[in-house]
């Protein structure tokens, strides 16, 4: 059988890299006659530069000021043959940098200085073509730290007035309000309910500021909350939104790749209702339902019943907390896990063809 493994990030736990190995390794052990095409995948968010490398362009590193003023090295990958650069805010600003769980205090006080400095360096080496990856962020400052770092708003949409600078992303929450960056993905970035407050004020007060710069109110414009903001801050400076997803697969050769494919096994750390909207696993399943190949989910956890399964054209779904027995052994030993499900689902297979899995 010819299988495609091609999983997003698991959180913080596991990169798509990592995650993908960790199928591949657990499926060979039950299965290994198998051919196994191996195809990390990314919608923007953290391992979005990881699972590029490789694939377009020399990988790069800097030096970069992180979302609570410690310094760390960020990765991004520079193709000179189209001068396009490839940036990701989780290298800079990602909750993975704040040296422990996010807090009140860290969610008020992260910043994305350091994602500034990443366009700095990409602008530095020539690129005139910026695409920066969106997701995982720890801060909500609506890209107010990337924008001052390259001079405030006027001289950044100065210094970019050449530059195609493209926000890869699969999150389509609008900046402010009950779907913006602050009330949706502040909880996720340790905000209690006052803090949540405290930063729609704060989100809305650069709001104004970002919109009249634009001329038209890009706050208000689909995935302008993306990366607590920075897509709004993107758009500000005559950026242009794009799915990160496609990005990857294109570049990944995504598509001969389920063509090829008896059935495709992703993933990701929660597999729930916004997987299904354009993030890596339910843009994954539209491709292949396309092509009538089968779709198998191994996430950490999963949240979505069996009709919502059927009726994304997903096959089944199992999870890495249900097979470790809990949830802090899924985060504490990701990887041996997530290899322990992928044996477990490869031997409940069988023989069976990948249509009557269930």
């Amino acid at each position: 059988m010819r299988l495609l493994i091609a999983p997003d990030s698991f959180g913080e736990t596991l990169t798509a890299v990592q995650a993908a190995a960790a199928i591949a390794t657990g499926w060979s052990r039950v299965r290994p006659a198998d051919h196994l095409t191996i195809a990390p995948q990314s919608d923007g968010g953290p391992g979005f530069v990881a699972v590029l490398a490789g694939r377009v362009g020399e990988l790069r590193r800097v030096r970069v000021c992180g979302p609570l003023d410690v310094e760390s090295d960020a990765d991004w990958v520079f193709d000179a043959e189209s001068a396009t650069a490839y940036l990701e805010s989780a290298q800079a600003c990602g909750l993975a940098l704040l040296g422990g769980p996010p807090t009140r205090q860290t969610a008020w006080a992260a910043h994305s200085r350091g994602v500034g400095q990443l366009i700095e360096a990409a602008l530095g080496a020539g690129a005139t073509r910026i695409v920066v990856g969106l997701g995982g962020s720890a801060s909500t400052d609506g890209g107010r730290g990337l924008v001052e770092e390259l001079g405030g708003l006027v001289a950044a949409r100065r210094r970019l007035a050449g530059v195609e600078l493209i926000a890869a992303s699969d999150v389509e929450h609008p900046l402010l309000g009950p779907w913006g960056a602050a009330r949706v993905f502040g909880p996720q970035k340790g905000a209690d309910a006052a803090t949540v407050a405290a930063l729609e004020g704060r989100l809305a007060e650069w709001a104004d500021e970002l919109d009249a710069a634009a001329g038209r109110q890009v706050s208000a414009e689909s995935g302008a909350g993306a990366a607590g903001g920075i897509g709004a801050a993107l758009l500000a400076l005559g950026g242009r939104r794009q799915s990160g997803a496609a990005i990857v697969a294109e570049h990944t050769r995504l598509a001969d790749d389920i063509a090829a494919a008896d059935l495709v096994v992703t993933g990701e750390g929660r597999f729930d209702e916004q997987s299904l909207r354009g993030k890596v696993v339910g843009a994954l399943a539209t491709a292949a339902r396309g092509r009538q190949v089968p779709v198998l989910v191994l996430a950490g956890q999963v949240c979505l019943d069996g009709l919502a399964l059927k009726s994304a054209g997903i096959l089944a779904a199992f999870a890495v907390a249900d097979y470790a027995g809990s949830v802090r052994l899924a985060l504490v030993d990701a990887a041996n896990q997530l290899m322990g499900l992928a044996s477990a689902a490869a031997a409940r297979l069988g023989n069976s063809a990948p249509t009557r899995y269930l």
